[in-house]
C-alpha cells in the first residue's frame, strides 16, 4: 500500500491467516479484513443478495381484549 492512504480493506470469501491477521493489526495506517462469515454477516444486516423466502407470522393472546369492564 502506498500513497497517502490512511485506511485500506480487505475481502475474502474465506478466511484469513495467522500472518494477515497479524500483518493487519500491526500495519502502521487502518486495515479492515471481513472473512466470509462477516460478509454474510453484512449482506444478511443490509439486505444485499439475498432473497426473502419466506416470512413467519407471529400471535399472541389480546389480554386487553380479555379484561373485565
Amino acid at each position: 500500500m502506498s500513497g497517502d492512504t490512511s485506511k485500506r480493506v480487505f475481502v475474502t470469501t474465506s478466511s484469513f491467516d495467522y500472518l494477515a491477521v497479524n500483518k493487519a493489526k500491526n500495519a502502521h495506517h487502518r486495515i479492515s479484513l471481513i472473512d466470509g462469515a462477516k460478509l454474510v454477516d453484512l449482506m444478511f444486516s443490509l439486505n444485499i443478495g439475498i432473497q426473502i423466502r419466506q416470512t413467519y407470522e407471529v400471535k399472541e393472546i389480546d389480554l386487553d381484549f380479555f379484561e373485565e369492564e
